[in-house]
C-alpha cells in the first residue's frame, strides 16, 4: 500500500464526504488514490475557493471540511480560506503536497515553507515525513479541528513520501472517538443565578457558539422562561429565533443607535458562545459598567472590557437547562420588546418600498418574503452583508452564513454551492456585491457542473461601496473604489446558468420564487441605491 492510498484510507475511516481542491504535479499520487475512493471529489477553479467550501461544510455539518491543494501557490491561494475557519471556528482539514524532502533545504522550483506559512491560521499543523505516522497524525487533524473551539488545521505531504511503501504494520486505522462535553459546575451555576437575580437589566449576548452547537431551542426556553431581551452578534443570528419577542436584534456595528440603547440600560450581560471576534467588547461595554457573565465551551479572552464575574466552562445546552431550575426571578424588560417591535415595523414598512432603483432593504425584505424558515441565505462581505446582518429575521440554525472575523469579499458563492450541495431540499441564495461576486466568479463554472439551483442576487453599483460609503462620511470624496462591470446576464449564459436583470422593483419576489425552481445556477443583476445607508445605524 502506497502511503497516499493509507492517507485516503484514515480519511475514509474519518467519514469524510467530500474532498474540494484543485489538482497539481505534487499530488498526483493523492489524486490517483482519490480516484477510486467513496470520497466525492469537487473539482474547483480556485483554491480559494476550495477552502471556502470545506470551511462551509464544517459550518453547515459540525465536521471537518477537507480541501487538497498543490505545493506553493495553489498552497498560499488555500490561506485565505483558511484564515477565513480560524477567525470563525470553523472546522477545516487542509491537505497540501509539497517538493520532496531531498530538496525543501534548498532554493528550489516553487517551493516556501507552506507549514510556517500556515502556523499562525491553524490550531496545528505539521509535516508527514514518514508514510508510518499517517494514521496518527490524520487523527490528530481530525480531532484537533472539531474540538472546541474548532478551527482549521493542516498536512504537508511531500511527493516522495506519497509514493512510499507502507509497512503494514502501520496501515491499522484509528477510530474516532468523539469527546463528550464537560457539565458545569454546581458553584458557578449557583453565582450565575444570584447575577441574573439581582440584576436590575440583564442582557443575553448569544454568539456563534449558540449556532455551532446547536443550542437554539434551549435559549429561546430560557429567555422567554424568565423574559430576558436577548441580542445575537452576527454569526449568532438564527440562534435566537426572530420569532421570538425576547429577541431584540442583531450586534455587530459601532453606532447602532437601537443596541446601544439596549446595552446602555443593562447591568448584567450575560455571554453565551460568544467570541470577542465577532464584535469587541469595547463596543458594548465602553465604560466597563457591565456585570459579566460567560457561558462557553472554553475559557473567555482576556480584554480590558471584558472580565467575567463568573465563567462556566461547559456544555452550553446543560448550562442553560441546569439554569432554569435554579432561578426564580422573572425579569419583566417590556420596554425592550417595545424596542423590537419599532425595529421590525420600520423594516416591514421601509422594505415594502417599489422605489427605482431598489434600495437594499427592498432587496432584503423580498428575499425573506420569498424563503422559507428553513432555506439558506448567504451573505458575501461589504455593504450588503450590513444590511443583512441587521435586517434580515433568521429563524433557524444554520440558516444564514457570512464571513465575519476574516471578513473575505468572494465567500458567498463557494459557499452557496456547499450549502446546496449538503442541503439539496432547501432553497439557497447566495447575497453579493459586485465586488465580492467577481472575486471567486471563475467557481460559477463549478456549481453549473454540479448542477446546483443555486440564485445569486447581485447588488450592483459599478463601486466598492461600503468602502465607498466610509471615504464620504470621512473625508467626504471616495478614490479608487469605481470600477466596470461585466454584463451578468450574459457573464452567466456563457457559464450555462441563467442571468436576469431586475427591471422593476415589484418583480423582484416573483423573479426570485421563478428563478429557485431551474435546474441551474441563476444571476440575479439588481441595479442598487445605497442613499439609504445610514438607516443601518440610524433606526429609531
Amino acid at each position: 500500500m502506497k502511503a497516499s492510498d493509507l492517507l485516503v484510507k484514515c480519511l475514509e475511516n474519518e467519514e469524510v464526504e467530500y474532498i474540494f481542491g484543485l489538482p497539481g504535479e505534487e499530488t498526483l499520487d493523492l489524486m490517483e488514490s482519490l480516484r477510486t475512493s467513496r470520497i466525492r471529489f469537487i473539482l474547483t477553479r480556485h483554491e480559494q475557493a476550495a477552502a471556502f467550501m470545506a470551511d462551509a461544510y464544517g459550518r453547515f455539518t459540525g465536521r471537518a471540511g477537507v480541501c487538497i491543494s498543490t505545493l506553493g501557490p495553489g498552497a498560499t491561494n488555500l490561506l485565505t480560506g483558511i484564515a477565513d475557519a480560524f477567525l470563525d471556528k470553523s472546522p477545516l482539514v487542509a491537505i497540501t503536497g509539497q517538493a520532496d524532502l531531498k530538496r525543501i533545504h534548498k532554493e528550489s522550483h516553487q517551493y516556501i515553507n507552506i507549514v510556517e506559512n500556515f502556523e499562525s491560521v491553524t490550531k496545528w499543523n505539521g509535516r508527514i515525513e514518514s508514510p508510518d505516522v499517517i494514521p496518527e497524525m490524520v487523527r490528530k487533524a481530525f480531532k484537533v479541528a472539531e474540538a472546541e473551539k474548532p478551527g482549521p488545521v493542516h498536512l504537508e505531504l511531500p511527493e516522495n513520501i506519497a509514493a512510499m511503501e507502507v509497512d503494514e504494520m502501520y496501515t491499522g486505522m484509528i477510530a474516532p472517538i468523539r469527546p463528550r462535553r464537560s457539565s458545569p459546575d454546581r458553584q458557578s451555576l449557583r453565582k450565575a443565578a444570584e447575577l441574573i437575580e439581582q440584576a436590575r437589566f440583564p442582557v443575553i449576548l448569544a454568539g456563534h457558539g449558540v449556532v455551532r452547537k446547536g443550542a437554539s431551542d434551549q435559549l429561546r426556553k430560557f429567555a422567554e422562561l424568565f423574559y430576558i431581551p436577548v441580542v445575537t452578534t452576527f454569526m449568532g443570528k438564527g440562534g435566537m429565533t426572530a420569532e421570538s419577542d425576547c429577541c431584540i436584534g442583531t450586534m455587530g456595528l459601532a453606532n447602532d443607535r437601537q443596541i446601544s440603547e439596549v446595552f446602555s440600560r443593562a447591568d448584567l450581560i450575560v455571554a453565551i458562545g460568544y467570541d470577542l471576534v465577532e464584535y469587541a467588547p469595547k463596543n458594548w461595554n465602553p465604560e466597563l459598567d457591565k456585570k459579566i457573565i460567560h457561558i462557553d465551551f472554553t475559557a473567555s479572552e482576556v480584554d480590558l472590557h471584558y472580565v467575567p464575574e463568573i465563567e462556566i466552562i461547559s456544555d452550553i445546552r446543560e448550562t442553560l437547562e441546569l439554569l432554569e431550575g435554579i432561578l426564580s426571578t422573572n425579569k419583566k424588560t417590556e420596554c425592550v420588546i417595545s424596542m423590537r417591535k419599532d425595529f421590525t415595523e420600520r423594516f416591514e414598512r421601509e422594505g415594502a418600498v417599489d422605489s427605482w432603483p431598489p434600495k437594499p432593504s427592498r432587496i432584503i425584505y423580498g428575499i425573506r418574503k420569498v424563503l422559507d424558515a428553513s432555506d439558506i441565505l448567504v451573505s458575501d462581505v461589504g455593504t450588503c452583508k450590513l444590511w443583512a446582518a441587521k435586517f434580515y429575521p433568521v429563524y433557524r440554525n444554520n440558516t444564514f452564513i457570512l464571513s465575519n472575523g476574516f471578513a473575505s469579499m468572494g465567500f458567498s458563492l463557494p459557499t452557496a454551492i456547499v450549502a446546496k450541495l449538503i442541503n439539496p431540499e432547501q432553497n439557497v441564495v447566495a447575497l453579493c456585491g459586485d465586488g465580492g461576486f467577481m472575486m471567486n466568479v471563475q467557481d460559477l463554472e463549478t456549481a453549473c457542473r454540479l448542477k446546483l439551483n443555486i440564485v445569486i442576487v447581485i447588488f450592483n453599483d459599478n463601486a466598492y461601496n461600503l468602502i465607498k460609503w466610509k471615504s464620504e462620511k470621512k473625508f467626504g470624496t471616495a478614490f479608487g473604489v469605481s470600477y466596470a462591470n461585466p454584463d451578468f446576464v450574459k457573464l452567466a449564459q456563457s457559464f450555462g446558468a441563467i442571468g436576469i436583470q431586475l427591471k422593476s422593483s415589484s418583480e423582484f419576489e416573483s423573479i426570485l420564487g421563478e428563478a429557485l425552481t431551474k435546474k441551474v445556477p441563476v444571476i440575479i443583476d439588481v441595479p442598487m441605491d445605497y442613499s439609504d445607508n445610514e438607516m443601518i445605524y440610524n433606526l429609531l
